[in-house]
């Protein structure tokens, strides 16, 4: 009796065992159908490829022959598609031991170990780029595996080139050479595979030119930029004739093209979005609606949010993102990543911001800093010094021209908030002798080319511009920034201060302010978290004052 009750109760536990194991063995097919879209060809990013926690439980690990839930699978886009018993084999990803963050890429000692090709390497190494900066070792490898994300570093660490080098890995005449050899399609010109959006025509202009120092002269055409104020005839004719595989331009003259039929983005592969908090200001907001809703979607995908996924991928850059970012990334994009030097995390590990009410006395003082100012401390470049300056309106001026003498800087950019005060500032330096220029949005195309060709060659000392140069202006020799009118956040003291200090440089940021603007300072200095240093000039140097003690114990 005891043997067949045994056999009983045993012949009725295998039964469910089959059952628990058939269950979680389709639980895991289930999770990799709507990755298969996009898979790569070297497999799928997952969480413990780059260091993070696994969603799988460690008790739970199977045998490599199974697979893993990967980032951007979805249980909806399974509903879609329905059969379940078809999975490619060849897409499933095998089970890894979880990896420090030490052994992932994240400090790469060549860009050979990021994935990109030969040709690429030896273009990059021409112009002098050897060893890939940290949000490069991050963001590149992770754009290969063909996630979207969001490429968060301070300004000057090299976020273009993060962008542009996986970009160029897939498409255009330096993937031809590496392609052809494995049998592959040869990056044969379909059309537009690649639209980069800037929110200024200098951003734009800086980008293209990134873009043209990897490709070089021979294969210029293979980058058009499109952009307001230059002659429509001209770009719509360059597009027809050229056949572009990239094109970089701002919001609006895109969206303009693709509404007139011009610019046909429907197959395009690569969406990125620089500066991208910029361009969700309210001035872009029609057309970045536009470009969304057309760039990477094929006529009549319909409104599936999937179809869109299996066109385009989705990549956003900026020195700051606040949470309106994170809010239009998860809308736009399929299970997009953080990328950030040394980190790379999904968007559901970053919390909504709490609301914090700023209350503002009269003595200056303020609550505690923002979300929003709190990335922006990430978005300054670590070889700063800050200072300020007291100085009366009449004398600012005056001021500007003592610490450039001072510090003997070569490359100076002052900041101004009003256009109208540029040309006098401008006159009153190059009356001291100072060669300055003004590049504001009012000058013409050609204007602001030569003014900044002059000021990077060096005949122009002092360039006095106002928050236009505050984004995307590269010259990698500034080495001071002065702010004659004050930043109206700590947003846009981050930006400015990035013109200067870039690729791991030394730099001086310097905010010349009047008694009744010394709150100002204050606010900067406790949302950032920086000291900025009261300073005087005195027989030709720079002299910390013992002020700096009464603006920290008022904090």
């Amino acid at each position: 009796m005891m043997s067949a009750r045994f056999l009983v109760l045993v012949g009725e536990s295998l039964p469910m065992r089959r059952v628990l194991v058939s269950s979680r063995n389709a639980w895991f097919h289930s999770s990799v159908h709507c990755k298969n879209q996009v898979e790569p060809r070297n497999g799928s990013l997952s969480l413990s490829s780059i260091g993070l926690n696994s969603e799988i439980d460690p008790k739970d690990k199977i045998q490599s022959d199974k697979v893993v839930k990967p980032l951007g699978s979805s249980s909806e886009s399974l509903k879609k598609k329905g059969k379940l018993g078809h999975i490619n084999e060849k897409k499933a990803v095998q089970v890894r031991q979880k990896q420090p963050v030490e052994s992932a890429p994240f400090a790469a000692n060549s860009f050979s170990e990021l994935g990109v090709p030969q040709v690429l390497i030896e273009r990059l190494e021409n112009v002098g780029f050897n060893v890939p900066t940290d949000v490069q070792s991050a963001a590149v490898p992770t754009i290969l595996k063909k996630h979207d994300v969001i490429i968060q570093s301070y300004t000057g660490s090299g976020k273009t080139l993060a962008y542009l080098l996986p970009i160029l890995s897939a498409i255009g005449p330096l993937r031809n050479r590496d392609s052809e050899e494995n049998g592959g399609d040869g990056g044969k010109n379909s059309g537009v595979e690649a639209v980069v959006v800037a929110p200024s025509r200098e951003l734009g202009m800086q980008i293209v030119r990134e873009f043209e120092k990897i490709l070089g002269m021979e294969n210029k055409k293979v980058v058009q930029q499109l952009v307001g104020g230059a002659n429509r005839t001209r770009q719509e004719e360059a597009l027809k004739k050229n056949k572009p595989a990239i094109v970089v331009g701002t919001p609006g003259k895109i969206a303009e093209l693709s509404a007139s039929g011009k610019l046909r983005t429907h197959g395009c592969r690569y969406l990125v979005l620089d500066e991208v908090d910029e361009l969700l200001s309210f001035n872009f907001r029609e057309d970045m609606h536009r470009i969304i809703d057309h760039v990477g979607r094929r006529a009549g995908a319909g409104a599936d949010p999937s179809s869109k996924r299996i066109e385009r991928q989705l990549i956003m850059v900026s020195a700051t993102v606040p949470f309106s970012v994170v809010r239009a990334a998860r809308s736009w994009g399929c299970e997009p990543l953080l990328v950030q030097a040394k980190k790379v995390v999904p968007l559901e590990s970053i919390p909504p911001p709490k609301p914090v009410i700023l209350s503002e006395s009269s003595s200056g003082t303020s609550s505690k800093p923002t979300t929003p100012s709190q990335a922006s401390v990430e978005s300054l470049p670590p070889g700063l010094k800050h200072y300020y300056s007291v100085a009366r309106l009449q004398h600012k001026v005056d001021t500007l021209r003592k610490c450039v003498h001072a510090l003997d800087a070569k490359y100076v950019i002052a900041f101004m908030n009003h256009t109208k005060q540029l040309k006098d500032v401008v006159f009153k330096l190059e009356a001291r002798g100072m060669k300055a220029a003004e590049l504001h949005g009012d000058l013409g195309k050609l204007a602001r080319s030569t003014t900044l060709k002059k000021f990077k060659n060096g005949e122009v000392r002092v360039l006095v511009t106002n928050e236009l140069s505050a984004r995307g202006l590269d010259v990698p020799e500034c080495d001071l920034v002065v702010n004659i009118g004050l930043p109206t956040d700590s947003t846009h003291y981050a930006h400015r201060a990035g013109r200067t200090g870039r690729l791991g440089r030394k730099g001086t940021v310097l905010t010349i302010c009047e008694e009744s603007e010394l709150f100002v300072v204050k606010k900067m200095q406790k949302q950032l978290g920086i000291p900025i240093a009261c300073c005087d000039f005195t027989d030709g140097k720079l002299l910390v004052t013992k002020e700096e003690k009464t603006l920290s114990t008022s904090i």
